[in-house]
């Protein structure tokens, strides 16, 4: 089977060597023809001039991109490329209406889509192990679950196309919860002159522990923000939830919080800083 890539950023990139390193990779397309010409000649896989061209070449191609307009963007230069029985594995985060029209777009040439949003970071993305939730047919999945599997540790079918995004931004939501209790409690620690170490040592072994504690707490405090998940990209993506919400007549208030602060850091110039970056405006 032959895979295609498109898409070589933070999350992209490491996706496309761990398919390397099992042989299916065949090719990779980038808008920066540049970082492709470099990923394909460490990986010794091909680089296409365009996505039509590595939708010829593959049967399965995997989508990462950032925003709706750029999946939207993709899959129309994929389309003549693609033909009856090839797949378009969507990884970026959108909303349920962008991919449901992805795979509307793609049902007149014979060709099946899943989306597929996948969580755990650019740590996750390097070590294969990412959590992915997809919406599609089954027997589609079934069908990409060998390729699928060299770049997540656990894939769980939620539903009809449109799904895997809906968990997506519950899975969004939740992180941006997280972020604000974690922050917060650690600036409270810290002005109680705590010994930050050992508050989130202790913490994160009982019942209040939690991934991004563990694996940002000691970080946030020492003034570190190296990305593992860039802050301007959960805004965007926080603000796609809050769109799905009001079109439920929904309201998410701490998501709505949580993208004025993030506002507030990019306007100061910290959006490509990781989301724990949050801890700069707790008191």
């Amino acid at each position: 089977m032959r895979v295609g890539l498109i898409g070589l950023g933070a999350m992209g990139e490491p996706m496309a060597h761990n398919l390397a390193s099992t042989g299916l990779l065949y090719a990779v397309w980038n808008r920066t023809p540049e970082k492709a010409w470099v990923v394909a000649q460490e990986l010794n896989v091909l680089q296409a001039d365009s996505p039509s061209q590595l939708a010829e070449w593959c049967d399965v191609v995997i989508t990462c991109v950032s925003a709706d307009k750029d999946v939207l963007e993709v899959i129309w230069a994929l389309i003549p490329g693609l033909g009856p029985g090839k797949i378009v594995v969507d990884t970026s985060t959108v909303s349920s209406a962008t991919a449901i029209t992805a795979s509307k777009m793609l049902e007149d040439h014979g060709a099946n889509f899943l989306d597929a949003p996948v969580s755990g970071g650019v740590e996750g993305a390097k070590n294969a192990m990412l959590a992915m939730m997809v919406g599609g047919d089954e027997d589609v999945l079934e069908r990409a679950r060998q390729v699928l599997e060299q770049v997540s540790a656990r894939i769980v079918l939620m539903g009809p196309v449109g799904s895997g995004q809906g968990t997506k931004a519950v899975n969004q939501v939740m992180a941006a919860g997280i972020n604000q209790a974690v922050t917060e409690a650690l600036a409270f620690a810290h002005e109680l002159n705590l010994p930050m170490d050992k508050v989130i040592d202790v913490i994160s072994g009982g019942a209040a522990g939690n991934w991004f504690l563990e694996h940002r707490g000691p970080s946030m405090t020492h003034a570190q923000f190296n990305p593992g998940f860039k802050l301007e990209l959960h805004h965007k993506d926080l603000t796609i939830c809050k769109r799905m919400a009001e079109e439920k007549g929904l309201q998410l208030p701490l998501t709505e919080q949580t993208i004025k602060d993030y506002q507030v850091l990019m306007n100061e110039g910290f959006g490509q800083e990781d989301i724990s970056a949050l801890y700069r405006l707790k008191p």
